[in-house]
């Protein structure tokens, strides 16, 4: 018998094995070769020696070598599904019925539509990520048709004379600001000084700072292109202040270039008290007529914090004159206070200091506060208005009263 099996194996060795080689090992030939060799076997007589199973482990060890390649393949093949690879097969299934999906979805999102707790929960996440990439899908196509549109509208304006208009704004530009530029350094020599307090941050918030800080921006700007501009200082104004840190936001590095007087000191000490006049709104003086030989002082403080008498009180301690502007006597006053933002001061002023026009200047008063310019006295205006309002007022009790009688009938 060992004879036998000896000459078996020496036959599959010889022809099986390099056949099956030559033919990328096929696992059928070798399953064959396997059979034949295991029914020879088992014709044969029963009482076997230990030393058979030894044949058989090594004929095993030679099957296995030789299906080595397929035998590392089927490992590595993985067993069963992951969780999240179940729910991308989910979402696929659910794509392909007409479901809204998304097309992209991340793990974490996975994960989270793993974990909702119903199927029309899930139905709503995946909604809402639907619409989500939907959204985004439309601002990047609407970015890409407003990009052609400007290379288009770009080109456009290459094929025509556009360079050399912007080319001659430029330099137009650089002219007009050499020559504002020069103005104002003129009146800082020769122009009538006009004085900006600045010693009211206590008494705004930071948001009422900053729109300060924006009006006087606007002032200065219009100041520096008006024909004949103010010398403006900036007194009672300290370093690393808020006033300070807000206009350097404003002005980066021009701030150190701009052509006004920055100073802490009090206008009282720079000026003669004799020529300084307060401007503020309670002030019970009216001013009739714009004076240059006189210094006037506006107060940095924005409308909406409305602090009645805080300038007037002010001017009062340190003993100079005041002034406010003929509003009633100018304008037909219909609502709200009678405070002005700091560039339409600017805007009045220098109208006044060109041209002594009242009617001009208040010109820059918001036109939502008064319903036009006086022509006659206003006593006389206010006498008509009354009237008017009286007639209005009888004509709708009159209305009323038909009106009650009616539904009085009625019941």
């Amino acid at each position: 018998m060992q004879s036998a099996n000896m000459l078996l194996r020496k036959i599959v060795r010889s022809s099986v094995i390099p056949f099956a080689a030559q033919h990328g090992m096929k696992k059928d030939l070798f399953l064959l070769s396997r059979t034949l060799s295991l029914s020879l076997y088992l014709k044969q007589d029963k009482s076997c020696e230990p030393s058979e199973k030894l044949d058989l482990d090594a004929w095993k060890k030679v099957m296995k070598s030789g299906l080595h390649e397929e035998v590392s393949e089927t490992v590595l093949e993985p067993k069963e599904l992951s969780s999240l690879a179940a729910a991308r097969d989910t979402l696929e299934m659910w794509r392909l019925a007409g479901k809204l999906v998304p097309e992209n979805i991340s793990e974490e999102q996975l994960k989270t539509f793993m974990e909702c707790p119903s199927k029309s929960a899930k139905k709503k996440y995946l909604k809402y990520l639907y619409l989500k990439e939907l959204y985004k899908k439309n601002d990047k196509r609407r970015m890409e048709e407003r990009r052609e549109r400007r290379l288009e509208a770009q080109d456009q304006a290459s094929n025509t004379d556009e360079t050399k208009k912007s080319s001659f704004m430029c330099l137009w530009s650089r002219t007009m600001d050499k020559a504002y530029n020069w103005r104002a350094a003129q009146s800082m020599i020769f122009g009538q000084p006009l004085v900006f307090d600045m010693s009211y941050e206590k008494d705004m918030s930071v948001r009422e700072v900053a729109n300060t800080v924006r009006q006087l921006v606007l002032s200065e700007s219009c100041n520096r292109r008006s024909v004949d501009p103010f010398h403006i200082h900036f007194c009672n104004f300290k370093d690393d202040s808020l006033y300070h840190r807000e206009f350097i936001k404003y002005y980066r590095e021009a701030w150190g270039k701009l052509l006004i007087t920055v100073t802490d000191q009090c206008y009282t000490e720079i000026f003669p008290k004799d020529k300084l006049i307060y401007l503020t709104a309670d002030s019970p003086k009216v001013m009739k007529t714009f004076d240059h030989d006189k210094i006037y002082i506006v107060g940095s403080m924005v409308d909406k914090s409305i602090k009645t008498g805080v300038s007037l009180a002010r001017a009062k301690r340190l003993g100079l004159e005041t002034a406010a502007l003929p509003l009633e006597k100018y304008l037909l006053w219909s609502t709200g206070a009678k405070n002005l933002t700091l560039d339409q001061m600017m805007h009045i002023l220098l109208t006044l200091k060109d041209t002594a026009d009242w009617r001009k200047a208040l010109e820059f008063v918001p036109k939502r506060k008064y319903c036009g310019f006086v022509n006659t006295p206003v006593k006389e205006l206010k006498k008509t208005l009354d009237l008017i309002n009286t007639l209005k007022r009888g004509k709708r009790q009159e209305e009323e009263e038909k009106q009650f009688t009616k539904n009085y009938h009625k019941k």
